[in-house]
């Protein structure tokens, strides 16, 4: 729930939001099942627009997240149910899924955002503090820092969405990405896997952006907007209960999956 803080009514547009994030999330989901466990021969999931697509799922997700900080009163233990989910998430793909194994996913980094977000918003304050600053410092830290998962920082993630701006890169050094605790921070070693994969460095800096954006939005005045009451029903729904629905989709997406081959199997086609 989301209320503004100065007339405390709910701002129901961000469940709107949430919720139609979650459906295009799910819509990816299904097409990733698809391809890489069905075998559905989709080059356009693989290319440029599919990774925008996909790009544009978890740059919502987080910055919403991060939008929505100052309006949480109990960020601990919100912070804690986050965070406990993205173990729980983790826990169970090993054992049942160990070739599509989650290893902190988003779930874990959000979570972590939240608890780091306590100390933050506690020096911070209410005010915006040079909030458009810090946001434009936020954003090319991320863009710079996209690519540190693979070993180097640049200019990779506007090449990939434009290319026409140069492709420019500098190595980090190897002895960086040595565990698991190095993978959870950005650095993750060669033998590390997971479907879904985000580290503190570089989207914890996207994280701030959100924050730092509903500071900028409270000084302009722009949440005390109508357009922020408007709401889907719904969409919204699926917003304010997005953990739960995130939980329970891919077992459901398993299951039509493992239905679609098993029909295959007693219908093989000629």
């Amino acid at each position: 729930m989301y209320k503004n803080e100065s007339n405390n009514r709910r701002l129901a547009l961000l469940d709107s939001l949430r919720g139609i994030t979650l459906i295009s999330m799910i819509l990816y989901h299904a097409c990733w099942d698809a391809v890489y466990i069905i075998g559905a021969d989709w080059s356009w999931y693989r290319s440029r627009s599919g990774f925008i697509w996909q790009q544009s799922i978890c740059w919502t997700f987080i910055l919403l997240s991060g939008f929505c900080i100052p309006f949480s009163k109990r960020l601990l233990r919100r912070g804690l149910t986050v965070f406990g989910a993205g173990a729980l998430v983790m826990l169970v793909t090993n054992l049942v899924l160990p070739e599509d194994r989650v290893i902190f996913g988003v779930l874990t980094l959000i979570g972590s955002c939240m608890l780091l977000m306590i100390p933050v918003r506690a020096v911070s304050g209410n005010g915006s503090g040079q909030a458009g600053i810090k946001l434009l410092i936020f954003a090319a830290l991320f863009i710079f820092c996209r690519d540190i998962n693979s070993g180097v920082v640049g200019t990779g993630l506007l090449h990939r969405i434009l290319p026409v701006i140069p492709h420019i890169t500098a190595a980090l050094p190897e002895t960086l990405y040595r565990n698991l605790f190095t993978a959870y921070l950005g650095f993750p070693p060669p033998s590390f896997y997971s479907t879904d994969y985000f580290s503190l460095i570089p989207w914890a800096f996207l994280y701030l952006c959100g924050y730092e954006l509903h500071r900028i939005a409270r000084e302009k005045g722009v949440l005390a907007s109508q357009v922020f009451k408007k709401e889907i029903r719904p969409l919204s729904f699926l917003g304010r209960n997005s953990l739960t629905i995130y939980l329970l989709h891919q077992p459901v997406l398993y299951g039509l999956v493992l239905l679609i081959q098993c029909g295959n199997l007693r219908n093989p086609a000629k």
